[in-house]
């Protein structure tokens, strides 16, 4: 299952940027924002689910499991780079489900993916800790199974479900790395000194630190803190949605487009995607290529 090839060597360099110093992983929401990322030369990319949701209509945590996989497989066939799946709470909450979808998560070729703790019910945001471990266990069982050599990212969301409790974040990362996660994420820190003390509780495994507003640190100084990786969750998305619907009111409410003026300018994204369709073309003729070679190695064998 995707064990060799242009797959198989996406894994192996994600797989090597996890191992040593620090990379930003920022995160598209459609082809057209994953190829202009890897224009400007970042190594990986991660998906949002919050990103593609609006994209769809639909509000954060809306989209089903089918059509975040269908997402996820057009991003994975859009570049060049890994691709780390936002797996949500792996759209199930029960170790066998979880364990069947990260399956199918896995089949799209994912360099990664994250599994979060949170349930989406406002009464009980958090799965239990052993609950949680369980559905990590499964998650990393389901990718052992398949053969590949996908990352597992577990999220402990605290922080984001309203109870920012810094001993049971470290807590329960402790236990998800335990249970087999190869990554670390607690989406909320705000304070160098979080971010130190979850760094250093998980150590020696890689933590990704979610960098989506202004919070004092840049991409130097979580380096600096020992951090691994480091993301910016619907934020991108976010800021071109919020030049649109400022040039949108503009227009809806005073009838002007002064925003407009901010605009990227037609030229510029014409000649890149121009461009970026050739080297397309280009790569799909030499996978075609790579792939008739090793079709016919095989008839020998």
């Amino acid at each position: 299952m995707n064990s060799s090839g242009p797959i198989a060597y996406k894994r192996e360099r994600f797989r090597q940027l996890h191992e040593s110093g620090c990379f930003a992983i920022p995160n598209p929401w459609d082809i057209g924002s994953a190829r202009y990322l890897q224009h400007l030369g970042f190594k990986a990319l991660a998906t949002t689910s919050a990103g593609f949701a609006f994209s769809r209509g639909l509000p954060d945590n809306a989209v089903r499991r089918d059509m975040m996989l269908a997402h996820i497989r057009e991003l994975v066939e859009a570049t060049d780079l890994p691709i780390n799946a936002d797996f949500e709470n792996g759209f199930a909450h029960h170790p066998e489900s979880v364990a069947e979808n990260v399956r199918l998560c896995v089949e799209t070729g994912v360099a990664g993916l994250s599994i979060e703790d949170s349930t989406g019910v406002m009464e009980a945001p958090l799965y239990p800790l052993e609950h949680a471990v369980a559905r990590i266990m499964a998650a990393r069982s389901a990718i052992n199974a398949s053969g590949v050599d996908a990352v597992l990212v577990a999220r402990a969301d605290c922080f984001l479900v309203g109870s920012p409790d810094l001993d049971e974040v470290i807590r329960r990362l402790t236990a998800y790395a335990e249970a087999g996660a190869d990554c670390l994420y607690a989406p909320g820190l705000g304070r160098r000194e979080e971010v130190s003390a979850v760094v250093q509780a998980v150590a020696p495994k890689p933590v990704n630190v979610l960098l989506s507003s202004s919070m004092g640190l840049q991409l130097a100084d979580l380096a600096a803190l020992g951090v691994r990786r480091v993301s910016v969750g619907g934020a991108l998305a976010r800021a071109a949605w919020g030049g649109f619907m400022r040039a949108a009111r503009e227009l809806a409410q005073q009838g002007g487009v002064d925003t407009l003026a901010d605009a990227a300018p037609h030229g510029e994204l014409q000649e890149f995607f121009q461009h970026d369709a050739q080297q397309r073309a280009a790569r799909a003729t030499e996978t075609e290529k790579w792939r008739a070679l090793r079709a016919r190695r095989s008839s020998r064998v």
